[in-house]
Order: C-alpha cells, then structure tokens, then sequence
C-alpha cells in the first residue's frame, strides 16, 4: 500500500511503555464519520501532506487528496504544514485546522497553503512560557513590557522567518482573557502556536476528556504538528486533570503516544525535532518513559515552561529547555523564583543545527550574567553570580582585581535577589506563594572585603562570550 493509505492502530505495551512495531501501511478506523478534502497551493494539490485528526495520520496522495475515517473523540482535522510553506493563521494565531463540530461531512474539508517567497532552512523561533494573565492588571503589564520586547526582537530580525510558541498558562484561570492574550499575539506580528497548560483548562466540566473544551475553542487541538526547514515541530498535552479540586498531574495519554508515533513515521530520521509540552518532562510527566521511547534515537529537543524558573536539563540523549517566564514569578517582580530575569527563549535554526539564548525582558540580548557582592565580615565579602542559561557546556570564570579566583565554584542555592524579593509569607505582595527557588545555575566565592573589581565570563557552549563587572 502507498503512504496516503489509512494507518494502522499503534499498541502501546504497559509494561516498561515498550512500542509494537508500527507499519503505516495499514489502515486505522476509529469512528463512523469520514470526510475527504485536499491540501491545495495555488490550486495545485500537494503530494504527501500529513492531514490527521489526532488518532488518524494520513499523507495525501499525488493530486493532493486525502480520505479518513473520523474518530469518534476528534475534535478537528489539521493539517502538519509542510516545509516551504507559510502558516496559516489569523492575526497572529495558527490556524492549521477545522474543528470537527463545524465540518459538514457532506463537502470536501479542503486546505489552501501559500508557498514561502524565500528559503526556510534557516529560521528563527521564539519561545513564550507562562504569559499567565490573572487580571487587567497583569495584562497591562504583559502589554506594556513583554509584547514590546518582542516587537523590538522582530523588528531586529529584519525578516527573517520568525514563529512563536507559547508552552501554556496564556491566562491563569480567567479565560475571558484569551482574547487579551490574542491582542498580544496579534502586536508582536510573527504566527504564534499555542499549548494548553494547567491554567488554561476548565475546572467544572467533569474529568481530563472535558477539561480542554474552553481552550480548544479559541486555538483548536492541543495535539498537533507542523514543519518549517528541516525541523518538524509537535505540540502535545501533557496536563492531565483528575477531575476534582482543580488537581492535575503531569502525563502524556496513550492517545497523543500512539498519534506521534504515527506522525513521526512520516519524519525523516535526520530531522530535529521540536517537541513543545508545559509541564516539564524529565522530572514531573509520570510516564516520561513512554515518550522517551517514542523519541528515541533522533535528535530532539523539549521546550517546557510551568516551574516559574529556568533550568536546561539533558536525559534520555534528549535537551530539555524548562524556561523562564514572561510572567517572572506571577508579575509581582522581575525575576522568577531562581533569579533569572522575565522573558523567553530565542532559538536559531541552521539546517539540523539549533543555538540559542535566553531573552530577558527589557535587557539587551548579552545580559546573561547577574552579580551580587555582599559583606560577610570585616575581612571578606560574599560573591554570587547567576548564569541562568548554564549547561554543563558553558565554563564560568571569575577575576578579582585583575587577577584570576582560583576558588569560584559551582553551587546550589538560592538567588540572592530572589530571596531579598519574595522570601516570606508578607512577600511579595499581593501574591505571597511566589517563593524563592534553589536553583544550581549559581556560582559563588568569598573575596576579600578590600576588592574594588569583579569580572565574570561565562562562554556558552556555542563559543559566545558574556561578561558582567561589579565596581566599588
């Protein structure tokens, strides 16, 4: 059987989540409805579109057309934009799919692509974490400081082929504000593609299959992919409600494993691949184990938000982002529980190749270090400096009044700032929880009470060189 043919239905085995071998050239049937349509350019169909519905994946035939069965728990029919291709959207927001409850299955379901005017092996992304408006207030705060930042980071761009991901909490509860969230995506101009977090769920709908009703709505499946370059991107679910007392955990459903299986068999295997989630995999999904094996032996990497601090971690042969947020630590300062500043990642793509920074918000891009020097006794001082972005790639260094501190070490702890600003239960105000984190991206030394002068140099692990000076 040819590609575009139905696939077939993956078994996931329980126990140890070990994966059947799948084969995409049998078909899998899951409802009653079947729809037909073509993904079109110009009136040109295309060759081998992926087109799914979350539990089906499909590659369009050589007139671009394509055939499925529904399933029953479908909530719309997209399409993976292909490489070369813009994305659809609307003032900003992706709008690669239909939903189901608007489909009339008696007509063609159609998708118009528009060819990209310039080359995308080269491309830039940028990742938002944790936007999480609760009121107008913190709206007004987004508006006035995040959004601009963006604007100024796009406008430096000059054209180049930019997108933005958000990786969940647009709001925080208050879902009348997905439409200010919208306004926002809207002024930074790039398309934008959205990941359902915690607080953007329905708490008094009933169980997980009940909770996303409100945000797929405004921004349609939160299980998805698409393409651009030769980097193929995948947004999934991975909060899951338990129904009761606003409780969730992190884990992936055996739905969206099976579905990406399906989805990356139509993946090249020298592909990067993207995979976008909100709550952290290496240490909070319970059935991490299970996507892991999914990913296993290509070149991915994991963009996470949720924790309110910044911490980059490698596991499984797997890089995983946990990011900072553009909300700081609930917009009652500007810095997340560990210190690192408000704001959002910045990734360049270079074929396979990714690079990035971490993007404070108001800062120039070089502002990648914090320090702190404060009295310990009448002999010594103590130094803290913060790198936010570390990974065991970079090296840190230290040279105090010109000469080179042999003892400036790596530790655990927490941020000094952090802690100066949201330590206590009066702090900060009005949102006291907004704790200090420890974090390990510090690195301290003792100095002498008489320094005047203190230089670090952090080098990343792409070569590039970032200095910060503290001057009596």
């Amino acid at each position: 059987m040819k590609r575009r043919r139905f696939l077939s239905s993956l078994g996931l085995l329980t126990a140890g989540w070990a994966l059947t071998p799948f084969s995409p050239a049998k078909a899998f049937f899951g409802g009653d409805k079947k729809i037909k349509g073509a993904v079109l350019a110009k009136g040109k169909g295309l060759k081998d579109v992926i087109v799914s519905d979350g539990y089906s994946v499909i590659a369009t035939d050589s007139k671009g057309k394509y055939e499925m069965e529904v399933h029953p728990n479908a909530v719309a029919i997209f399409v993976s934009t292909p490489a070369g291709f813009e994305f659809n959207h609307e003032r900003g927001l992706s709008r690669h799919y239909k939903m189901v409850q608007d489909i009339n299955f008696r007509k063609p379901i159609n998708f118009e692509l528009e060819p990209l005017t310039t080359d995308d092996t080269n491309h830039q992304f940028i990742i938002w974490a944790d936007p999480q408006v609760k009121n107008e207030k913190d709206v007004n705060r987004m508006m006035a400081e995040s959004v601009p930042d963006v604007q100024k980071f796009v406008k430096a761009a000059n054209g180049a082929l930019l997108h933005g991901i958000c990786v969940g909490d647009l709001v925080w509860d208050n879902h009348d504000l997905f439409p200010s969230y919208n306004v926002a995506v809207e002024k930074m101009g790039i398309p934008f593609f959205q990941c359902i977090g915690n607080h953007d769920m329905d708490y008094n709908k009933g169980g997980d299959d009940m909770s996303d009703d409100t945000f797929q709505q405004h921004y349609g499946p939160t299980w998805y992919s698409f393409n651009r370059g030769k980097v193929h991107y995948v947004v999934m679910d991975d909060v899951r409600y338990l129904g009761k007392d606003r409780e969730y955990d992190g884990y992936i459903s055996e739905e969206q494993l099976t579905w990406l299986q399906k989805d990356l068999s139509f993946v090249p295997n020298d592909r990067l691949v993207i995979v976008c989630v909100h709550i952290p995999v290496h240490n909070e999904v319970k059935n991490n184990d299970a996507l892991y094996a999914v990913l296993k032996g290509r070149n991915v990497h994991i963009m996470s938000g949720h924790t309110h601090y910044h911490r980059n971690v490698i596991q499984n042969d797997i890089f995983e982002h946990n990011h900072g947020t553009v909300c700081g630590a609930w917009w009652t300062g500007p810095i997340c529980g560990d210190g690192t500043p408000s704001g959002y990642g910045v990734y360049s793509v270079k074929g396979t190749d990714l690079s990035w920074y971490y993007q404070s918000t108001g800062a120039a891009a070089d502002h990648q270090v914090s320090i702190n020097v404060q009295e310990q006794d009448a002999a010594s001082k103590k130094l803290q400096v913060n790198v936010w972005n570390y990974d065991p790639a970079w090296t840190v260094e230290c040279w105090v009044d010109g000469a080179k501190h042999s003892d400036f070490k790596q530790e655990k702890g927490f941020d000094v700032l952090a802690v100066a600003l949201y330590e206590g239960p009066e702090l900060p105000k009005p949102r006291g929880f907004a704790e200090p984190k420890k974090t390990d991206h510090l690195f301290g030394a003792v100095i002498p009470a008489s320094a005047k002068q203190v230089k670090v140099v952090a080098v990343d692990r792409f070569g590039k060189q970032y200095s910060a000076e503290y001057t009596v």
